[in-house]
């Protein structure tokens, strides 16, 4: 079966380029079998570099033979015409939504260049500044200090997710998440951490399939009996049922992203996202 041509997409943006990076993947993400080459280009804030840019989709198209694909956030309309006068498929994301909720809210936009960057001083910012040095405190049982201040607790076997879950939890949604594992300590006393129960209420599974636990671990650490695949096994069926018995739920994080286990977590422990 021929592969699709490989085209270019570009993210473009005045400030990080990271909302038209996030909002560009979930539409791409409907194409499954188109391939894509992704360019990030941020601070896009001058005619010069919106005219350096053009160069680049004009390069891009000549090399993949196709119309490269922008997706933009930018809001100078000088610097948008200069950059449309490259041949590509435009996604102007402001343009889409910032004209129809002017027309909703009857209310002019500012149309101010980077905009986040003045919630530097938000108590959004700040919390989610809190939550982070909170989780990195409290990554894979490092510190019992103020568990009680914590959201939640993921455990869970080593490697199965819970370090990247839990500072996108508190990255994202200001979540203090403190994650501890679960080791073959635990399962001979069967029983958890003592430091964990009386935040029993707080406590939020990850599980994994035993191939690709195997497979994480393998690359941690080769031929080792952590990582062979009898071990994991055991390891995956002992906490699975000690997570059972203790009445704590938990996740299949095999086939999952980090952001669909964060929002089933953020489910369980209703904590609404309230920031921009």
């Amino acid at each position: 079966m021929q592969k699709a041509p490989l085209r270019t997409v570009f993210f473009i943006s005045d400030g990080t380029g990271i909302t038209a990076e996030t909002l560009g993947h979930s539409l791409l993400a409907q194409f499954p079998d188109c391939r894509f080459r992704q360019v990030r280009l941020p601070f896009i804030e001058t005619i010069e570099k919106a005219q350096d840019c053009v160069l680049q989709i004009r390069e891009a198209a000549k090399r993949d033979g196709c119309r490269p694909i922008v997706i933009s956030t930018l809001v100078n309309g000088v610097i948008v015409s200069e950059l449309r006068q490259a041949d590509a498929q435009f996604l102007d994301l402001f343009e889409q939504f910032i004209g129809p909720l002017e027309a909703e809210l009857s209310v002019k936009s500012t149309h101010t260049v980077g905009r986040f960057h003045g919630m530097a001083e938000s108590e959004d910012y700040k919390s989610r500044i809190e939550a982070i040095n909170f989780t990195l405190a409290h990554d894979d049982g490092q510190s019992n200090a103020k568990l009680e201040e914590s959201d939640v607790i993921l455990v869970g076997v080593s490697r199965s997710g819970k370090t990247p879950t839990s500072l996108y939890l508190a990255l994202q949604f200001g979540v203090k998440a403190a994650n501890y594992p679960l080791i073959p300590e635990d399962f001979e006393r069967n029983r958890l951490p003592a430091d964990l129960i009386p935040h029993r209420s707080k406590l939020h599974g990850l599980t994994i399939t035993p191939e690709r636990l195997s497979q994480i671990r393998q690359e941690r650490r080769p031929n080792s009996k952590y990582a062979a695949i009898d071990n994991c096994r055991y390891e995956i069926d002992a906490a699975q049922r000690l997570m059972r018995r203790e009445g704590i739920p938990f996740i299949e994080s095999t086939a999952r992203s980090i952001e669909e286990i964060s929002a089933k977590i953020l489910q369980e422990i209703r904590i609404p996202y309230t920031g921009y």
